[in-house]
């Protein structure tokens, strides 16, 4: 069986890594070869959100546009395409519809955001969000023979559309993300997080309560991903690295206590709420506890008080962590149990047998 996949982003995003890339191999070994295209390279995607280089980018979507109409060749040859979120990042739904309904091909959509949501492009502004064409989400909904969606509020909102929908949580290779041996007893505690430039005001929501934190109590605060090195809290010492891809499983493991906040008012309540929760998996992978504001799939992650703590006000993010900071033994016995949550319910394998599946119904509704 040939599945041909379609990504908006290169191996470098986490969706196309964890969602796509990660099941070739448990797909062939299940009879399924997954044939993976992104729509950009990896070097269109670096500079896709420098504002500095629309000239260069802009020229770069037009040649991945091209590109992408090329793989209308192939569509005739696979039994199933399998989108992950969408074709192209810009304009409607053309690729899509032709393999649709010109070619009349099954096609499963993946959806891991909550991409329905129109926003404003903090790079761009509303000239991307006129290009991005937020609407045509509802139309690949309407084509697809099954969505697989990242957590139960996506699939809700695929389901009130009459879809067909089956929740795939986005997972790690445990045997690649797990936990290591810690030898720091007299270094501080490291607090860690691994984001993106837009995720980082989430962070910066706690910055008073880690400041506070640093009046009484001794720990680093490690910073991935943020977009800039200047990262300063008052008392708090920190390290901002940029993130690489090659380096993301070694940064988990170089947390003693993962921080997990979400701003809902940031980017808009329902955007939020479609987030799939893939940081709690990843620090649970690598055995470490977190604190987290409890939020749609983030709340249905873990068991909180056992492999983690929940935090809504500053005063509760301070105490969580003061708690896990003075107490070795306790974020040893939290890490342990994510562990043990994480092999129970996120594996590669798990959601592998249910991709396949999903994929092998497809084909048949088609016969």
């Amino acid at each position: 069986m040939k599945v041909l996949a379609l990504a908006s982003y290169p191996v470098q995003a986490a969706a196309t890594r964890y969602r796509l890339e990660q099941f070739v191999e448990p797909l062939a070994e299940r009879g399924i070869e997954l044939d993976v295209r992104p729509f950009l390279n990896s070097n269109l995607f670096t500079s896709l959100y420098r504002r500095s280089e629309l000239a260069r980018t802009s020229f770069g979507l037009l040649k991945a546009a091209l590109r992408r109409g090329d793989d209308l060749f192939d569509v005739r040859g696979a039994d199933v395409i399998l989108v992950q979120r969408e074709a192209m990042m810009f304009g409607p739904p053309v690729f899509e519809w032709l393999s649709t309904r010109a070619l009349r091909r099954p096609m499963v959509l993946d959806l891991d955001d909550a991409t329905y949501v129109s926003y404003t492009s903090p790079t761009y502004g509303r000239l991307a969000s006129a290009l991005k064409w937020f609407r045509k989400t509802d139309d690949l909904i309407r084509w697809a023979r099954v969505v697989t969606c990242g957590n139960r509020y996506i699939a809700d909102y695929v389901s009130s559309k009459n879809a067909s929908a089956v929740i795939i949580p986005t997972v790690v290779d445990t045997d690649r993300f797990r936990p290591v041996e810690r030898e720091r007893e007299n270094d501080p505690p490291i607090l860690g997080w691994i984001g993106t430039h837009s995720t980082f005001p989430f962070l910066e929501m706690i910055f008073p309560a880690l400041s506070d934190l640093a009046r009484t109590h001794r720990f680093k605060l490690k910073v991935v991903g943020a977009g800039k090195h200047d990262v300063e809290i008052p008392g708090v010492e920190v390290e901002s690295l940029d993130w690489k891809m090659e380096r993301d499983i070694e940064d988990f493991q170089s947390f003693d206590i993962g921080l997990y906040p979400i701003d809902l008012e940031r980017y808009g309540a329902e955007w939020v709420i479609g987030k799939s929760g893939f940081k709690a998996i990843q620090y649970m992978s690598v055995g470490i506890p977190y604190v987290v504001t409890p939020v749609a799939a983030c709340a249905e992650i873990g068991e909180a008080g056992v492999t983690h703590f929940c935090a809504d006000t500053q005063g509760e993010w301070r105490e969580s962590l003061a708690r896990l900071i003075s107490d070795r033994e306790m974020r040893r016995r939290m890490g342990e149990a994510g562990r043990r949550n994480a092999l129970q319910h996120y594996t590669v394998a798990k959601q592998a047998d249910t991709l396949a599946e999903v994929l092998r119904e497809a084909a048949r509704k088609n016969l």
